[in-house]
């Protein structure tokens, strides 16, 4: 037989260092661990990041551009269009004056109530050839430059037609129930008993819409405020006649978000 040799498991002693592989680095880590070794351990793994908020950002940016562009081309349009239809129309205010008031009753009682009875003629004017009013029903209130409110009226809804002159009747009464403070009273009396006359002031607020041919605009809230009117009370059964000669008329426009005055 044959005799076979094992290698020694004694390490060399001859000086050389000792060769190790990499699973033996593996298996056996050296101690204490290396800078490397602890940075290696605690970095964690790199995932690369999706571009999803990206895409959403731009996406946002375009509907907020496009939505602008939208609504640019529509005031646009809306421009283009009231222009053309100035240019075709030539729309023009209407206009309204006090033609005559007579005072047949306006007194203070003992128990500071106020006694009315007035006759109201307003003149409105439509200067325009295409253009037509529709008005809703008209409510009338007659104060003085103190905010004392003398009586109440109303008018029907009426049409105002193109190149029209409208005489409006109303009758101004007060309510038996409306009763003053002293110190209103006390002005009132006062004013009533001037020779110069009470300064009066009349409110008109209603509704109105434009047509213009098969057009119709949406209605709007308007109030027209005369003033310049003095009225002497009469001191018998005979009615006296308000002086109406410096009454001034103004039609404003009442929007919901803003007010325009013409």
């Amino acid at each position: 037989m044959t005799d076979r040799v094992y290698p020694s498991s004694k390490q060399p002693t001859n000086g050389t260092a000792p060769t190790t592989t990499s699973a033996d680095a593996a298996a056996n880590p050296s101690f204490p661990a290396t800078k490397s070794q602890l940075y290696g351990a605690s970095r964690p793994l790199y995932r690369p990041q999706t571009k999803r908020h990206r895409y959403r950002r731009s996406c946002c940016c375009s509907c907020c551009l496009w939505t602008t562009i939208l609504i640019l081309v529509l005031i646009l349009l809306v421009a283009i269009a009231g222009a053309i239809l100035y240019v075709l129309y030539r729309p023009h205010r209407p206009t309204f004056t006090v033609s005559s008031l007579k005072v047949s009753t306006l007194n203070v009682t003992s128990a500071s109530k106020v006694i009315t009875n007035i006759h109201l003629n307003v003149t409105a004017k439509n200067p325009n050839k295409k253009l037509v009013y529709i008005y809703d029903p008209i409510t009338i209130s007659i104060i003085t430059n103190d905010e004392i409110d003398i009586g109440e009226g109303s008018l029907g809804s009426f049409v105002h037609g193109n190149k029209n002159t409208t005489l409006l009747k109303a009758a101004i009464t007060s309510s038996n129930r409306q009763e003053l403070d002293e110190a209103s009273a006390g002005k009132l009396r006062s004013g009533l008993k001037s020779e110069k006359g009470l300064p009066l002031k009349i409110k008109l607020d209603t509704k109105v819409k434009a047509k213009m041919g098969a057009l119709k605009t949406p209605k709007v809230g308007i109030r027209v405020v005369c003033e310049g009117i003095k009225a002497i009370a009469p001191k018998g059964k005979s009615a006296t006649i308000a002086s109406t000669s410096n009454a001034k008329c103004k039609v404003d426009l009442r929007l919901k978000i803003w007010k325009w005055t013409l």
